[in-house]
């Protein structure tokens, strides 16, 4: 069969976990690179083991990326456009060609809602609209903290972020008859402001927020908590199982309901996070690796 053994659908942290595992199990591997994964929105990351001092996506990228590069793997910019069984294995379509493949790997993450700020790629690179509270929450330590939210996410968060100051607010954007426990806020410490989107505005190094009757508010720093959108779509043209938030179900090997596609990283249902991304990918590489072995007799028998 023409083309690599493995394809790796994504090239964020766990695409380029597996594709170096890949590669030094002796796997010829193609990652398609189909753009900027979320790691490339982190300014500093203080929650990534090994780096006491912190540091940024786009370092953390760069070495995954010299890594599996280092031991064979080949990075192809490009988006796959489809996925289909191809007999026993799988044929893609990237950059206008036909890949075909054994085993495909999905590390295709996810899309987050941000909230409609202006500005809100630059203030979430200079981390004062932030996205996971449970990567740098405790740099949220005693600050004044807003959370933007339009369901009962929002709330969960904020009741998270209480874990580090007591100074919390909700701006609950979903309306008035959206619903909200009103009570429970309170009885957690969180203040509660109802208030449409485009009432929030970044100003220099802080982040105001109006309210209501033309008064602003002012805080440290916001967290948006407006959800995601899983990229599964190539999983979910094959049938693969989904979850209602639509991420994909994976067995302790990280395989998803179709044979021979597995996912790993935030499109798998789960926690976010590139530890645990890395975690998925390395089990999931090591699986490819021994059912490759098991399909081409290289394993004990009995």
């Amino acid at each position: 069969m023409s083309g690599p053994e493995i394809l790796v659908v994504g090239a964020g942290p766990a695409g380029l976990t597996a594709a170096a595992y890949l590669a030094r199990f002796r796997r010829s591997v193609l990652v398609a690179d189909g753009g900027a994964p979320r790691a490339c929105w982190i300014p500093v990351s203080h929650n990534m083991p090994g780096f006491p001092q912190g540091v940024t996506g786009e370092a953390i990228l760069r070495r995954m990326t010299e890594q599996a590069v280092e031991y064979g793997a080949v990075i192809e910019a490009g988006r796959v456009e489809n996925l289909a069984r191809d007999g026993d294995g799988f044929v893609a379509r990237l950059n206008g060609r036909a890949v075909r493949a054994r085993a495909v790997l999905l590390a295709t993450g996810v899309v987050d809602h941000h909230p409609d700020l202006p500005g809100v790629e630059r203030a979430i690179e200079r981390s004062l609209v932030r996205i996971c509270p449970i990567c740098d929450g405790y740099e949220a330590i005693d600050k004044a903290v807003a959370v933007i939210g339009d369901d009962d996410k929002g709330a969960r968060e904020a009741a998270f972020l209480r874990t580090y100051s007591d100074r919390v607010t909700l701006i609950h954007t979903g309306g008035s008859g959206a619903r909200v426990d009103e009570a429970e806020l309170a009885r957690l410490g969180i203040e509660l402001i109802r208030a449409p989107i485009d009432n929030v505005t970044l100003d220099g190094d802080r982040v105001t927020a109006l309210s209501w009757g033309g008064a602003f508010r002012t805080f440290d720093l916001v967290y948006s908590a407006l959800g995601t959108s899983p990229n599964a779509d190539l999983a979910s043209a094959l049938d693969a199982r989904l979850g209602e938030d639509g991420r994909l179900f994976v067995d302790a090997h990280q395989a998803t309901s179709v044979p021979g596609l597995y996912a790993a990283g935030d499109v798998v249902r789960g926690l976010n996070q590139i530890a645990v991304a890395g975690a998925e990918a390395a089990v999931a590489a090591t699986a490819i690796h021994n059912a490759l072995r098991e399909a081409d007799g290289r394993t004990m028998r009995g």
